[in-house]
């Protein structure tokens, strides 16, 4: 049965709050470590930086984790539009969590999280692009963005039923990639500067 607006607010709402855990604030506290070195973003890259890479892959698969499991739950339990509403909240509470006072990470392992719930087969095609990318520019930020702008050129121009895969209206599904992948080029404004300015120097 589709979720009522009141079922949709409150699994967003949970969703939310799942995403608003930092696991980067967690382990690093719990490593004695400090996530204001490096870049000061409290995501899997930093935490790689401050406390090397085992533990950078650790935090980022928990970001997948909850961009996933509370979205795939979503789906499963109530209907795709729950999905939409709780796979966004999760990528706004882990960018915005009231947690860190509003200053989370940059969305992105939570976001392919949310994406891998409801369309796998794409979000493993912009897991290929990501690795691709990183392994040519050891890029972490430039790979996220290719990924992201992917979505953004799928969603808006891959014929209809190609983004969901299913028989039926795909207008909800290309708006909600749109917005993830645009959240998440917007929330790298500083890389992007610096790349700028970079070219332009």
């Amino acid at each position: 049965m589709p979720g009522s607006w009141i079922v949709v607010a409150v699994a967003a709402l949970l969703g939310f709050f799942v995403g608003a855990v930092n696991p980067a604030t967690i382990i690093a506290t719990t490593r004695h470590a400090d996530l204001r070195q490096g870049s000061g973003n409290p995501g899997a890259t930093n935490v790689g930086r401050v406390l090397g890479v085992r533990w950078g892959v650790v935090v980022g698969l928990l970001d997948v984790l909850k961009g996933l499991v509370p979205t795939m739950l979503a789906l499963w339990l109530v209907d795709r539009s729950t999905a939409y509403a709780v796979g966004l909240a999760c990528v706004l509470g882990h960018v915005l969590s009231p947690f860190l006072r509003g200053r989370g990470g940059k969305g992105v392992a939570t976001s392919m999280g949310a994406i891998l719930a409801v369309f796998p087969l794409f979000a493993l095609g912009m897991l290929l692009v990501f690795g691709l990318m990183l392994w040519r520019t050891r890029w972490v930020a430039g790979s996220s963005l290719t990924a992201a702008g992917l979505l953004v050129l799928y969603a808006g121009l891959a014929p209809t039923g190609g983004l969901v895969g299913l028989p039926e209206p795909v207008t909800a599904g290309r708006l909600w990639g749109i917005c993830i992948a645009l959240l998440v080029i917007v929330r790298h404004h500083g890389n992007i500067r610096a790349w700028v300015h970079r070219r332009l120097a």
